[in-house]
């Protein structure tokens, strides 16, 4: 299952923190497609139907564009087939958010994209899951592990350099569709996170997990319809332990909390929430004071000044994140 994701970087910070390779192995920064970073909106607790930020082949968009060529889309969660007959995609009878791998073939709604190669990467901070315990179900955040250097603050001399230094963004492999209402109107673009069987560290929280790509690599050759086939491309798709997670609060349990308490690391020893930590206070004053307010909307990345601030914030919440998950661990 994936049932909820977080994704707090606003447009212009998902853009330098996705680099790709191209065929010939050249690193490149993704551009967005025209009009699509005004319809994202950074959460700490995405849930389906949502807009997600995504990676795919800007052919997909542009049929003269090289099928290496990557382009970020804001997409909706839960994918809506291209036949689809309502005009309303809420009347959907059954759930697309999540797709397995064993079965994507075998049901129309999944093997009719994956076939024309519509391949996409959905772009998170990391995704959360709920180990059952008897009556109780315990949130987890489950991310990438993040290199220590992300953590140390950027010379002001280097804030222009497009070398991303703060968060590891989770890539996770999904299909996309385009579904235009019988009626008429704008397209509307979905997509569904595929999933595999947990890896074996995740296994104690649940049985499935997204199917996550590993490396630039693995997300070129996922992405690159022209030169990887659909067969071939499922390969890519394995369950193997290159995740880290920890506990945290119940109150992710309602989608409509959006704060940054929902990824605050808990100690299950107490029983009950623990008291604001000064890292906890540092990160609230971090929003109250204008971050927050720059990811609300979009234009919050016109100015060098702006983009600059907005890469000194990403750099506290690493340290917010990590400072706390320490603390967590020598209790």
């Amino acid at each position: 299952m994936c049932g909820r994701t977080a994704c707090t970087l606003a447009p212009d910070e998902v853009s330098r923190a996705c680099p790709y390779r191209n065929r010939d192995g050249q690193r490149r920064r993704p551009g967005w497609r025209d009009g699509d970073a005004d319809k994202y909106r950074p959460s700490y607790n995405k849930s389906p139907q949502s807009m997600s930020p995504v990676l795919l082949s800007h052919r997909h968009f542009d049929k003269n564009a090289p099928v290496d060529e990557c382009v970020l889309a804001s997409m909706r969660w839960g994918l809506v087939p291209s036949w689809f007959k309502e005009n309303d995609p809420g009347k959907m009878q059954y759930s697309t958010n999540n797709c397995r791998s064993e079965n994507i073939l075998q049901k129309k709604s999944y093997k009719d994209p994956l076939l024309k190669g519509q391949r996409c990467v959905i772009l998170a901070d990391g995704f959360y899951e709920w180990k059952r315990k008897d009556k109780e179900k315990q949130p987890f955040f489950i991310y990438f592990p993040q290199n220590s250097n992300s953590c140390v603050k950027q010379d002001p001399e280097e804030e222009s350099s497009d070398e991303w230094t703060g968060w590891k963004l989770l890539t996770m492999a999904g299909v996309f569709d385009c579904w235009t209402p019988p009626s008429g109107g704008e397209p509307l673009y979905t997509y569904t996170v595929i999933t595999v069987n947990a890896s074996a560290n995740l296994q104690g929280i649940h049985d499935r997990m997204p199917a996550v790509l590993a490396g630039e690599e693995q997300v070129r050759r996922w992405l690159d319809f022209g030169e990887v086939k659909s067969l071939d491309a499922l390969k890519l798709l394995q369950s193997e332990d290159m995740l880290t997670y920890h506990p945290v609060s119940t109150i992710v349990n309602n989608s409509r909390n959006n704060t940054p308490e929902c990824l605050q690391p808990v100690d299950l020893n107490q029983k009950k929430e623990p008291k604001p930590t000064a890292s906890s206070k540092l990160m609230m004053s971090w929003l109250e004071n204008g971050s927050s307010k720059k990811r609300k909307e979009s234009d919050s990345c016109n100015s060098q000044e702006e983009k600059g601030n907005a890469g000194k914030s990403t750099g506290l919440l690493e340290q917010w994140l990590q400072g706390t998950s320490k603390k967590q661990k020598k209790k």
